[in-house]
């Protein structure tokens, strides 16, 4: 089984592009984040064999799964704050895997409310996947992290030490997942590999000097990471005229 994550930066814009790749690429399953808008163009995906299921917000946040088989949906929010109205977790079953698609918040600027709001989020995260180790459930985890784990998942670490994508809090908190029994797919398959980014800032051709970072990840449950073939970074997305600025990431497992 083949499944891609991709940030779109708002699918309306996007639309062509998901489409295209799509019907080039064939994956099983594509999570999409960052939809930007309450409308989610389900029929266009359906014209090209791809069923769909959308948690939408007017401007901001959204996310998607689309799939060649049909869907399960199991929850729309992540457990822990039911006062959060941001949509940024949709978690499914797909051909009997146990799917979530996350958009982990930005949190910027560090120390502000956006800030409090991302460990919040991580720490109920880490809950839930805690439960889900707990219960023996094995499950994919992908989407936008925005989290950098490592100095080699960015191109240059004094830059973006004011930023709080690479804070240590969100940065241990990931570690945590990790702690938890889960594997970070691509950084398993690759370790010490340098240069392997998800984003790349649209300014100062940041993409055509590889000036990125990696916040898009795949966490695998223990028996799904057995199964683990393999994870890459297709960086021709973000080539093409007004891309988004991630690019997909694709997992494969052995089912």
């Amino acid at each position: 089984m083949r499944i891609a994550s991709w940030n779109v930066n708002s699918i309306k814009s996007r639309l062509e592009h998901v489409k295209s790749w799509l019907e080039a690429h064939e994956p099983d399953v594509l999570l999409l984040q960052e939809l930007k808008g309450t409308e989610f163009p389900s029929a266009a995906f359906l014209e090209i064999g791809y069923q769909s299921v959308a948690v939408t917000q007017k401007t901001y946040n959204g996310v998607a799964i689309l799939s060649r088989t049909p869907i399960v949906t199991l929850s729309t929010t992540l457990a822990g704050d039911e006062a959060d109205s941001h949509a940024r977790y949709l978690e499914a079953s797909v051909g009997g895997i146990h799917i979530v698609n996350i958009y982990l918040p930005n949190g910027n600027p560090p120390g502000s409310e956006n800030f409090a709001y991302k460990l919040a989020w991580m720490d109920r995260l880490q809950r839930q996947m805690s439960r889900w180790a707990e219960s023996g459930t094995e499950v994919l985890i992908g989407g936008d992290f925005n989290v950098i784990p490592e100095d080699i998942d960015c191109h240059k670490p004094e830059s973006w030490m004011r930023d709080a994508l690479f804070q240590p809090e969100p940065r241990a908190r990931y570690r945590a997942l990790l702690q938890l029994g889960y594997t970070d797919a691509f950084r398993s398959l690759h370790p010490g590999e340098a240069g392997q980014f998800t984003f790349w800032d649209y300014f100062r051709q940041a993409f055509e000097h590889n000036r990125g970072i990696r916040i898009d990840h795949f966490l695998l449950s223990p028996k799904l990471a057995e199964r683990l073939v393999s994870c890459v970074i297709d960086k021709e997305p973000r080539k093409q005229v007004k891309p988004s600025d991630h690019t997909p990431i694709i997992v494969e497992l052995n089912l």
